[in-house]
Parts: structure tokens; C-alpha cells; sequence
């Protein structure tokens, strides 16, 4: 019988190997020009989609890069995406002439989700989710080109690009105590706002707090299963808990950066000379104006989407109150965890025995430390970093932990959701938004969207399985599940 694996290794020139039941090595002799191996964690049926979209040809051309070092990584939700594949991690090292690319970051940048629990339980919330999603419903600004009830002038939104989720929590949109458990403490070091363009503060003025379009949403979850008791304990979980997932990023703010810094990156590949493989793939050197200036205005992106979650966190809360008249402390309406999958962060990582400061790109994956890091919150530092995956809206969603061996093998970095197997316009050729709210809703998963020809797009089929993806990533070691979340109420654009 003709496996798929031998299928696709001849499709691949011979130069897959295969180093476990979920991990493939992509030979850096693959390509001419490759500096280190491509590595991707899947099973063989995951491995053929991303061939077949073309997905490994990116993890190869990633490879290119000067200063990778270890490998280009792809996680098991992999598709395809600008310059680097949606799913791919990369660390490039400044000592070795390593670059910045923002095709490693993504348009979306800080796109990332947040977990908030609450001390209620599915039996006595269940008579107010009808009032609950209405609330939020009008309380959540959502849709494209969505403005929020924040107006900001252009000191205000330099404020944000610098104090991130610190400046909703000094406004009164939010808890202090929601600070120790965001990425950097709620604002990401080295932000510039000179470093922004003008254009980038219109499009980014009135939209701090809103949920947006596309993949974004806010989900109202119950704790379905617990599969480590010992780190649910600690991060304050438990079967039957009431949380709210909330999914998005910086907005047409972080588009615009993007938009702006890929034009000076193509000038610099040809400044510096770098022969790469994919213009997407446009980058400088970490240590030159050009890659400096980027860092600068992508760690403002950053704080403005730590700031937008924040914001939308604070909606959840008093939509909470509203429905339930009382006090969000008394529900004990409390944040989790706060992660971005789409950043590119300086961390330090062991490469060939040596501690070595990396640039870690990580688009479409997540942070995942384990047991022990200083980055981690202390509360949560015996057991490891909160991991928090979306899944599509039919399914469901995880909280999983990092662990010391994914840091090991892939920069502490696993899965950031399901992963797309359909385009957005083939979803929407082959689903009806109409046909899909009432699908959900006859499950028993509430919807409330402001385009159903945008909800199409976001149909379950139009995803991997979530539960397969997180499995793989279990089994190759990069993250440990925690928690299953089931949706009882979905809140799209």
C-alpha cells in the first residue's frame, strides 16, 4: 500500500525524514540556500494539507533567513500565509547577523486571546445566557471597521503605544490586578510612537476596545473537562466554570504598521543584499535602522492590542453586571491569562549548550514556557505558562500549559487554534451564513454576528480539528492540556 508519507517524500525530492509519530524533518539540502532544517509537528494527514497548500514550501523558504538558527518551525495547525506560513515559528539571532521580518508577525499584529473565568457555574448561569449574549450583543463594539466607545486623540494613542493595557486599567477599563497576568505585565518594552505613521493613528483612533471581523470573536464557554487537576487548581479552574474567551488584535492600527514597514523592509533586502526566496519575506538586520525603527512601531502595535483586550474585557465584565446586578467582584469575574500569537518577542533560549538572546518569530503559534520562567506570572511559575487555543465555533477550546521540553525543541512555542483548510471565498461559496447560525443554534450555541456572509467564512468545516491539533502538540511535548472549553454563546463581526 502506497502511504501517504512515501507519497509525499517523493513529492518532496527524498528530503523528509520522519523523527517521530508527530515531528518531520525538512532537510536544509532541500533547497539550495537554506541555512538550517525545516522541522514541522503533524501527523501525515496534516502533512499532506500543508504540501498541498503549499504551507512547507514556506517553512523551507523561511529558512533562508540570515541569523536563523536551530530550524523553521512549523506547528501542526500550519496553512499558508504572507512570507512566513501561518503556524510558523523562526529565532534569528542579532549576533549573527540575525533580521526582523514582518512577514514573521503578520498583518494582525498581537492578534491574541485572552481567558477570563468567572465563579459561576453552567446550572446557575444558564437562565440569564439569553440576557447575557444581548448585552454584550450592544456593549461590544464588533464588525469591519468597528469603532469603540474609546475615542482617542493622537496623545492618547501615543500613550497606549506606550503603556498598553496599563492605559485602560488608569481610564477605569479594567483591574490592576489584570496587569499580572498579560504578556509583559500588560505593556511590551522598547515602543516608539515617532516611529508610526500618521496614517496608522487615523485608522487606529476610535478602535481601542472593539472586537473587529474575520476570525475575531468573543465566546461565553463552559469548562467541559479538566485533564490536569494541578495546573487547572492553580490557574482557577474547574468542570462546570462559566469563562469568556475574547479573540483579537490591534486592528487596522497594526495593518497599517505592517502595510508601512513592509515597503521600507523590500528596500532594505536589496540595500543589504539578502537573496531570498519570497519578497514577502522582506526583512533587515535586527541591529539597523530599518529593523530598529520596525521593533519600535511593532511594540506599539503590541501595547495597542494588549490595550483593545483589555478594554473588551472590561465591556465583558459590566455586560456581567448589567445581567446579574452585581458587582464583577463579587462574580469574581477574573483574568487568566492574556497571550499574543502573532509577535515577535526577545527571549533568552539554550542553542548548542549556550543561553543566547534570540528574536523569536512567532505567527500564528504561542508562547508556551514551561515550569520556572521568570516571564511567567508567580502565581502560576510551578506549573508553567497558561496557553490559551481557540477553536472554530462549532467545537471547542483549550487551555494548555507550556513545558520545559517544548522550550527545548521549538522556542517554547505550540499551536495558536485549529488552522484553516478552506480559503475565506471558498467558505463562503460553500456555506450560508443563515444555514450556519441556525446549525449552531440548534446545538444549542448561541450567535450573535453583524454579517452572516462574514460568519460564513468562519464555518467549522472550514477548520482542522482543534482537538486533533492540540493532541499533536501533546504528544511531540510542546504543550500539556488542561482544560476543554465548550461555546454557549458566539459574538462575531
Amino acid at each position: 500500500m502506497f502511504s501517504i508519507l512515501r507519497g509525499l517524500m517523493v513529492v518532496l525530492g527524498g528530503k523528509l525524514k520522519k523523527i517521530s509519530e508527530v515531528e518531520y524533518l525538512l532537510e536544509k539540502t532541500y533547497k539550495p540556500g537554506m541555512r538550517v532544517d525545516g522541522l514541522i509537528f503533524a501527523d501525515e494527514e496534516l502533512l499532506e494539507l500543508a504540501v498541498k497548500d503549499k504551507a512547507v514550501e514556506q517553512v523551507a523558504n523561511v529558512a533562508f533567513l540570515p541569523g536563523i538558527v536551530k530550524a523553521s518551525i512549523a506547528m501542526p495547525d500550519i496553512h499558508w500565509g504572507y512570507g512566513f506560513p501561518i503556524g510558523g515559528v523562526a529565532a534569528t539571532d542579532p549576533e549573527k547577523g540575525g533580521v526582523i521580518s514582518p512577514g514573521g508577525v503578520g498583518f494582525d499584529i498581537s492578534c491574541g486571546v485572552r481567558v477570563m473565568r468567572t465563579g459561576l457555574n453552567l446550572k446557575e448561569f444558564e437562565p440569564y445566557l439569553d440576557k447575557l449574549v444581548n448585552a454584550l450583543a450592544v456593549n461590544i463594539p464588533k464588525g469591519v471597521g468597528s469603532t469603540g466607545k474609546v475615542k482617542t486623540r493622537r496623545k492618547e494613542l501615543e500613550e497606549i503605544c506606550v503603556k498598553g493595557a496599563k492605559w485602560a486599567v488608569e481610564k477605569g477599563y479594567g483591574w490592576k490586578e489584570d496587569l499580572d497576568y498579560i504578556e509583559e505585565n500588560g505593556a511590551y518594552p522598547g515602543a516608539d510612537p515617532s516611529k508610526v505613521s500618521a496614517r496608522a493613528y487615523e485608522r487606529g483612533a476610535d478602535q481601542p476596545g472593539t472586537l473587529g471581523a474575520g476570525n475575531h470573536f468573543l465566546e461565553v464557554q463552559v469548562v467541559d473537562k479538566i485533564f490536569d487537576s494541578k495546573a487547572a487548581e492553580v490557574f482557577g479552574l474547574f468542570e462546570g466554570q462559566i469563562v469568556v474567551m475574547i479573540h483579537s488584535g490591534s486592528r487596522g492600527f497594526g495593518h497599517q504598521i505592517c502595510t508601512d514597514y513592509l515597503k521600507v523592509m523590500d528596500a532594505a533586502v536589496r540595500k543589504y543584499g539578502f537573496n531570498l526566496p519570497d519578497r514577502q519575506l522582506a526583512c533587515a538586520p535586527i541591529n539597523s535602522k530599518e529593523g530598529r525603527d520596525y521593533l519600535a512601531a511593532m511594540a506599539c502595535a503590541v501595547n495597542y492590542a494588549l490595550c483593545n483586550r483589555e478594554i473588551l474585557g472590561h465591556w465583558v465584565r459590566y455586560s456581567f453586571e448589567q445581567v446579574l446586578r452585581q458587582p464583577a467582584e463579587k462574580l469574581n469575574i477574573e483574568l487568566v491569562y492574556d497571550v499574543s500569537h502573532n509577535i515577535a518577542k526577545f527571549e533568552k533560549h539554550k542553542v548548542n549548550g549556550q543561553v543566547k538572546t534570540l528574536c523569536v518569530h512567532r505567527k500564528g503559534a504561542t508562547r508556551a514556557f514551561g515550569p520556572g520562567r521568570p516571564e511567567v506570572p508567580a502565581k502560576y511559575r510551578s506549573v508553567g505558562q497558561p496557553v490559551i487555543i481557540p477553536g472554530d465555533m462549532g467545537s471547542a477550546s483549550y487551555v494548555l500549559v507550556g513545558t520545559a521540553e517544548g522550550e527545548t525543541k521549538a522556542f517554547a512555542s505550540t499551536c495558536h487554534g485549529a488552522g484553516r483548510v478552506m480559503s475565506r471565498a471558498e467558505a463562503k461559496r460553500k456555506v450560508r451564513g443563515s444555514e450556519l447560525k441556525s446549525r449552531l443554534e440548534s446545538r444549542g450555541i448561541r450567535v450573535v454576528s453583524g454579517s452572516l456572509s462574514l460568519l460564513a467564512e468562519e464555518a467549522p468545516e472550514a477548520y482542522k480539528d482543534v482537538d486533533r491539533v492540540v493532541d499533536i502538540c501533546e504528544r511531540a511535548g510542546l504543550s500539556r492540556k488542561v482544560a476543554r472549553l465548550k461555546p454557549l454563546a458566539v459574538v462575531k463581526g
